[in-house]
């Protein structure tokens, strides 16, 4: 239930309705309505009081129509300019401009699932763009550059670890052995495209499936966990399918993930995770030739999977911990109280509380 004054300023000059976990003083009516009530976890983000039972299946396929349009329109574009530079195609008939080029397509086609995201949120369901990243309504920046510098060494642990087990039970590694050093400068170039893209790249498919989706769904469903499992099987499939252990593996990490997204109130720890590991596999795949390679996750063997199953682990737990102590806000805060105008200070009181404007109480 909101709080409101009777009389009290409703002022409309804000576009942060929610300032340090609170709502801020400036918060207009409008902001609290388009936004779940205080109390309401993560996942119950998009049920709002604008909430309607078509509005998440109406915003999904306005989400895939859309993004759909977007990869033809990047892939058609390049085939024009492939045509207009006599460039040749590749065995999947899609235009061939060298091994950079060629990675940074598809990554800036998943990229820009991103801003597709926050719009069906903003334009179908009605509420704030920002609830999709926490329920402070924002990205949590501070907590995120936490979360990051636990990834940076779980990740680089895990890759040698792998490679360690690799070399003893296959007698092989993740990088391939006959490899070679790119170069100076290709590898500058190279990390330059990875810098620039893979963030955005795997921040978005942490918004599209740890955000969009777990939200859509969990609008009908009280319990997060068909969600956390729907989402993680569909994170899995994206990626292909290529042995038994590395779909498990992707469907563990989606589940973890999920979990982990509802129990810190945001999507910074999963994005952190998700930005360490691709950024620091798509270096080494700048580094030695490997943009071109068409693997991912997918066709992990069982030694890289035993070990990032390890991580993942290590990972959820250390962050559990820290989001704990911390006491970081894993739902809405609590609606403010505002002052009656001409008055030197709001007095307190039941006097004070309006009746229940009509938002959904948690559940």
């Amino acid at each position: 239930m909101l709080t409101i004054l009777p009389g009290a300023p409703i002022r409309a000059d804000t576009d942060a309705p929610i300032v340090r976990g609170r709502w801020h003083p400036s918060a207009t009516l409008d902001d609290m309505l388009r936004s779940a009530p205080p109390g309401s976890p993560y996942h119950r983000l998009g049920r709002t009081e604008r909430h309607r039972w078509w509005r998440p299946l109406v915003g999904t396929v306005a989400l895939a129509a859309s993004a759909l349009v977007v990869v033809c329109l990047i892939f058609g574009v390049a085939a024009v300019v492939a045509e207009l530079t006599d460039r040749p195609y590749d065995a999947d008939g899609l235009p061939a401009f060298g091994p950079i080029p060629d990675a940074a397509l598809p990554v800036a086609s998943f990229a820009l699932l991103l801003p597709l995201v926050l719009g069906a949120a903003w334009l179908v369901q009605r509420r704030p763009a920002g609830t999709v990243s926490s329920v402070l309504g924002r990205l949590r920046w501070g907590w995120l550059g936490r979360c990051l510098l636990i990834a940076t060494p779980l990740i680089i642990v895990m890759l040698v670890g792998a490679d360690l087990l690799l070399g003893l039970t296959d007698d092989s590694s993740i990088v391939d052995p006959a490899a070679t050093w790119v170069g100076g400068p290709e590898f500058a170039a190279g990390l330059v495209m990875v810098l620039l893209l893979v963030p955005f790249q795997a921040a978005a498919e942490e918004y599209a499936f740890r955000g969009w989706l777990l939200q859509a769904v969990s609008a009908y469903l009280r319990s997060p966990w068909p969600a956390i499992a729907l989402q993680a099987v569909l994170f899995a499939a994206a990626h292909g399918w290529g042995t038994g252990w590395g779909f498990l593996d992707l469907a563990f990490m989606g589940l973890l993930l999920g979990w982990l997204t509802i129990r810190t109130g945001g999507l910074e720890a999963a994005i952190a995770l998700h930005v360490v590991n691709n950024v620091i596999g798509f270096a080494l795949a700048a580094a030695f030739g490997g943009l071109a390679v068409d693997e991912t996750m997918a066709d992990a063997p069982w030694q890289l999977v035993l070990v990032d199953i390890l991580m993942l682990s290590a990972y959820a737990m250390v962050v559990d911990r820290l989001a704990a102590r911390r006491g970081l806000a894993t739902v809405v805060p609590p609606a403010p109280v505002v002052g009656v105008p001409g008055e030197p200070s709001a007095p307190t009181g039941p006097e004070l509380k309006l009746p229940d404007v009509g938002v959904e109480s948690r559940g």
